[in-house]
């Protein structure tokens, strides 16, 4: 059987995953190598991550097989798979801190913003509005001075001594100056956007989505712009969506309803020079759809 390219259909789909496999690492490989990371230390955590994978394949039951069988599925001997097995499991996936769910309440709750949609100026102590009953309202095991002592240290917040009020910095949090935070946050969403894409892929669950749009040919006036409306769309969700999950965080509470189930919902925008052996008119299309002839 071949396809209209010509080959088989495995070949193909064996030379597209290479592709994609090279693209992802390629980035990998670039952040391991700003970070200092020897390739040894890599290969550890890709054979962990094949052994893990392996080993939640197993059917249930496995027992004494289960070495063999992993070895047999990842390709790395018996005493390789022994010896990870044997390790401490991965780290947990991190959990928002106090400071990061203050911030976020803060830039979605529709109580907390002026009439142009911006986040209000909060005095810090007080009834509501003020930091202190946002602070409290999202956690009382931590006093609210910490909290804003932390969103200061962040680059998020600023407080005047003058007036006493604390006011945002900025309306997305992207903590430059704290690189372990910003590393967690890159391992969570990314994590999530790739498990989204790989079970599509492997299509062993309902289909989630994980959709994009692209567009080409565009000036460097015309891609500030872009920026411009993908952040104000962002503000728009953001607005949107945190009271309305907020609410259903407060009725699943109320209900006694059992509630393990987590969502990570996201936003990207990736700006580069367009391909040098692209010379098609520029056009705007989604990236995961079929286009029309």
């Amino acid at each position: 059987m071949s396809t209209p390219g010509g080959g088989h259909p495995e070949g193909n789909a064996d030379s597209a995953l290479h592709r994609a496999l090279e693209r992802l690492m390629a980035e990998i490989a670039r952040l391991c190598l700003a970070r200092g990371m020897a390739f040894a230390d890599a290969e550890e955590l890709l054979k962990r991550a094949y052994v893990g994978a392996a080993r939640a394949a197993l059917p249930p039951g496995a027992g004494a097989r289960d070495i063999s069988r992993v070895s047999t599925a990842t390709g790395l001997n018996r005493r390789e798979v022994t010896r990870i097995s044997n390790q401490a499991g991965a780290p947990p996936a991190p959990r928002r801190s106090p400071a990061t769910q203050v911030f976020t309440r803060w830039v979605g709750s529709p109580l907390l913003r002026d009439a142009r949609g911006e986040p209000l100026p909060l005095k810090r102590q007080g009834p509501a509005p003020s930091f202190e009953a946002l602070a409290q309202s999202v956690t009382r095991d931590v006093h609210p001075r910490s909290l804003l002592d932390e969103l200061c240290r962040l680059g998020l917040a600023a407080l005047d001594e003058g007036t006493d009020t604390v006011r945002l910095l900025r309306d997305s949090f992207v903590p430059s100056e704290d690189q372990a935070r910003m590393l967690d946050f890159l391992g969570s969403n990314v994590g999530d956007h790739l498990a989204t894409a790989v079970g599509n892929v492997l299509g062993r669950e309902a289909s989630q989505l994980e959709q994009a749009i692209f567009a080409d040919e565009l000036s460097d006036e015309s891609l500030e712009r872009a920026r411009q409306l993908v952040a104000t769309q962002w503000k728009t969700m953001l607005a949107a969506l945190v009271p309305q999950l907020q609410a259903l965080i407060d009725a699943d509470r109320d209900a006694g309803r059992p509630a393990r189930k987590r969502i990570r919902i996201g936003l990207y925008s990736h700006q580069a020079d367009m391909d040098e052996r692209n010379d098609s008119a520029g056009h705007v299309a989604p990236d995961n759809e079929p286009e029309d002839d």
